[in-house]
């Protein structure tokens, strides 16, 4: 009995489907063979994340990008944080040098920012010091202990730039001050946007003023933010 036209229809695209299926999971196992510990979960963020991006800024999905420039009413220097391995950073220390600070996840389409991160950090050493600022505000994206975000980061995107205690960076109770800061204009004298999501970034220039609010979808690696940083 010859099958149906329908079903010969139907059998040819559930084999073009599981083309496409076994397909997308070579190329994550591609992009992820240097990958150490991950979940399937961030193997595919990863490998996404070019096409996540692309689309994000297509349709302007967290492309916010705020510029400011007054004396804050609280000195920025003022503020100190802790560090994922116990250490405080007293942001005394950081006069001079221009100050990125990011709030990080583990789980997010934007995680593999941390390479872009890690890149700049590197690229701009002699004057910008780089904070991620884990936290689980969003979706819980970041449900980790310190100890494994450190881990991963370091396992897999070669973090050498400084990481804050797990804390909470939205307005609520329990804010990180830091954030408090960066968020409150009667703090740091104009900017009241708070993140928006996962490796939201706020710069802060050479004399302790909040100068940039970069969306999410704001690459660490675009002229936008680097041009930022080759601003006076």
């Amino acid at each position: 009995m010859r099958a149906k036209p329908g079903y010969r229809k139907l059998k040819r695209i559930l084999v073009v489907l599981l083309v496409c299926i076994a397909s997308f999971m070579v190329y994550v196992e591609i992009v992820n063979r240097n990958s150490k510990q991950m979940t399937y979960r961030q193997k595919v963020l990863k490998a996404v994340y070019p096409l996540w991006m692309w689309w994000a800024r297509t349709t302007g999905k967290n492309t916010t990008n705020l510029t400011g420039k007054k004396l804050p009413p609280v000195s920025f220097y003022s503020l100190k944080t802790t560090l994922n391995n116990g250490d405080t950073l007293a942001f005394d220390q950081l006069k001079g040098k221009k100050i990125l600070l990011v709030n990080t996840a583990s789980d997010c389409g934007y995680t593999d920012q941390y390479s872009d991160l890690q890149k700049l950090y590197e690229q701009f050493h002699d004057k910008l010091v780089i904070i991620g600022f884990p936290a689980n505000d969003f979706k819980e994206q970041e449900k980790g202990t310190d100890e494994e975000i450190a881990r991963f980061c370091k396992s897999n995107y070669g973090i050498t730039f400084p990481l804050a205690k797990k804390s909470v960076v939205i307005q609520q109770t329990g804010q990180s001050p830091v954030f408090r800061w960066l968020t409150d204009t009667a703090r740091n004298g104009w900017n009241n946007k708070p993140p928006s999501w996962n490796f939201s970034k706020y710069l802060v220039n050479e004399e302790g003023v909040l100068t940039n609010y970069f969306g999410p979808s704001v690459s660490p690696l675009s002229d936008e933010l680097k041009n930022a940083l080759n601003n006076k």
